[in-house]
């Protein structure tokens, strides 16, 4: 079992509460599992039967054991138990976390709760960006597993996760960024949210559980190139494919042959604008980032996208809210066998 390092990073993850295959891919552990049990969402509430909490003992002491929660006596709470029993053996199943995000999201997510989906894609992208150095790439690989709130201001582009500023907002400690980011137009004052940079960027693994650092994603800023980078490895560890990721300020292309929305937004505007139909303005603003991918081997791309640049676009919603949709690559890139297993 793997142990963090003082220079590790994301420890909440529960990475290292997993073991490692011969491709550095992820095999869940009893402890793992312990992990999610642990859970608030999980654990027992005082007013629990008995039944309950046996059982809750029961799957930390054996976490993949067999159990009934037909016994229980609140409803709810079986239906709780068989929801997760139902994620856990799915997971299980398959022989590394990394096939099962994958089954799970070529399949049918219907009824897993978002937060075993999230727990699940935090460690996939973790073990996506293992020996990684980069802070900028790092911070952007936050997006594919946390929700960001976007504010656009004196030329730059900022992305900061949403529950911290929340958070802040709630304990009246935002400072002037904090205040743009959940009040659209207000104006930009002194900056007292830390905005990474090469200055501190040496201190970002030491804090990158507390996802605290806002990151510019603006033209020609280090986060532009860091998303880039971001996307380029989870591709390559989550699907074997390695890509060249560059980001581009607009898409100029008669021939625009295949695009990736990585989130909701994203894929409605590149949706309609692939349509021919006239998209508003404010939609268009709403795009933060686009970039150009290309694969390494062309022959693992199927025939109508072989040579061509597959485009992606990421953008905010109406409340200025980031929620990228790793699992859009899995559906929306062109690979052969993709085209298969459909």
């Amino acid at each position: 079992m793997t142990l963090h390092s003082p220079g590790d990073f994301w420890v909440a993850s529960g990475h290292h509460l997993c073991d490692l295959d011969a491709e550095g891919r992820l095999r869940a552990t009893s402890d793992l599992w312990r992990a999610f049990l642990a859970r608030p969402e999980l654990v027992p509430p005082e007013e629990a039967c008995d039944a309950e909490r046996a059982l809750h003992a029961r799957l930390m002491e054996n976490p993949l054991a067999a159990v009934e929660v037909a016994g229980l006596a609140d409803p709810d709470a079986a239906e709780n138990w068989q929801v997760f029993l139902g994620f856990r053996d799915k997971v299980a199943a398959e022989p590394t976390l990394e096939a099962a995000w994958l089954k799970l999201f070529r399949g049918n997510v219907g009824g897993i709760p978002p937060l075993f989906l999230q727990m699940l894609t935090h460690l996939v992208a973790r073990a996506a960006m293992e020996g990684e150095g980069d802070a900028f790439t790092l911070r952007a690989a936050e997006c594919l597993f946390r929700t960001q709130r976007a504010a656009i201001t004196q030329g730059a582009t900022l992305l900061a996760d949403e529950e911290v500023v929340d958070a802040r907002h709630a304990d009246g400690d935002l400072g002037a960024l904090g205040r743009l980011l959940t009040e659209a137009g207000a104006p930009p004052r002194e900056v007292e949210l830390d905005v990474l940079s090469e200055e501190n960027a040496p201190g970002y693994k030491a804090r990158s559980d507390a996802h605290d650092m806002a990151l510019d994603i603006a033209e020609s800023r280090q986060g532009q190139f860091g998303l880039a980078r971001a996307l380029e490895r989870f591709t390559r560890h989550m699907f074997g494919e390695t890509v060249r990721i560059r980001p581009v300020p607009v898409i100029e292309d008669r021939n625009w042959t295949w695009h990736v929305g990585l989130d909701a937004e994203a894929t409605r505007i590149a949706n309609a604008l692939w349509d021919g139909k006239k998209v508003k303005q404010a939609d268009l603003a709403r795009i933060l980032w686009l970039g150009v991918l290309e694969f390494e081997d062309p022959t693992r791309v199927v025939k109508r996208a072989q040579g061509r640049p597959v485009y992606l676009a990421l953008a905010m919603d109406a409340a200025q809210r980031v929620r990228m949709k790793p699992q859009n690559l899995v559906s929306g890139l062109p690979l052969v066998e993709a085209e298969k297993a459909a």
